[in-house]
């Protein structure tokens, strides 16, 4: 599990494609400074599995892809140089500093359009329409593994204002109109609909479908 605070900016350094997976290999000192093999790490907010078979010793550390994450993500399209958002996953006892966030990327969004202000940047994301229910007014959503909440929606797209940290401290603060992000919508609310599916009558025939 993980929290939606980024701990640092990393970079994709090598990307190595076959017909099972795509390994990447990513340099991130801070969240490689007690990686060990088969660690969680949340890459863009994609939770994968650390596989060098010495853990990260160099502040590099190497994830493959399975062709499940590469239909769900945007890491499909990845390139070496890109900048991403790393986490390392929550331990026992930590800090929720953000919101419960599992790693499993629900969908793709678009940034639509970005609103600078003199110190925070209002930011319009478009969202895939199976996921506009669980997205609400002031409830939590995590884009690209950050962990913001939802000042507006209009069932087809939402707002979030990015702080001066956030802005500084993960790739949000450089995205722009067009660029593609990983939206993982509140697991409560996802589980809120299963449990309450019974007494939905056709709202839930349609629940249980999902």
């Amino acid at each position: 599990m993980f929290t939606g605070i980024v701990e640092e900016v990393g970079e994709i350094i090598d990307v190595r494609r076959t017909d099972e997976v795509v390994a990447l290999t990513v340099r991130g000192p801070t969240v490689t400074s007690d990686a060990a093999h088969g660690d969680s790490i949340a890459v863009n907010g994609v939770c994968l599995t650390v596989i060098n078979s010495d853990g990260a010793t160099d502040g590099t550390f190497t994830v493959e892809l399975v062709p499940e994450t590469l239909r769900r993500s945007s890491l499909s399209g990845i390139e070496p140089g890109s900048k991403v958002n790393l986490e390392r996953a929550l331990p026992a006892g930590g800090r929720l500093g953000g919101h419960i966030v599992q790693g499993h990327v629900d969908g793709v969004g678009t940034v639509l359009s970005r609103t600078p202000g003199e110190r925070s940047d209002e930011v319009r994301f478009g969202l895939p329409p199976e996921l506009a229910r669980y997205v609400v007014e002031k409830g939590s959503i995590a884009v690209d593994g950050v962990s913001l909440t939802v000042a507006a929606t209009d069932g087809e797209s939402f707002t979030v204002a990015l702080i001066p940290t956030t802005l500084a401290d993960t790739t949000l603060g450089v995205r722009q109109a067009g660029d593609s992000v990983n939206l993982e919508v509140d697991v409560v609310a996802k589980y809120v609909e299963r449990l309450t599916a019974g007494y939905l009558g056709d709202s839930g025939e349609e629940a249980r479908a999902q």
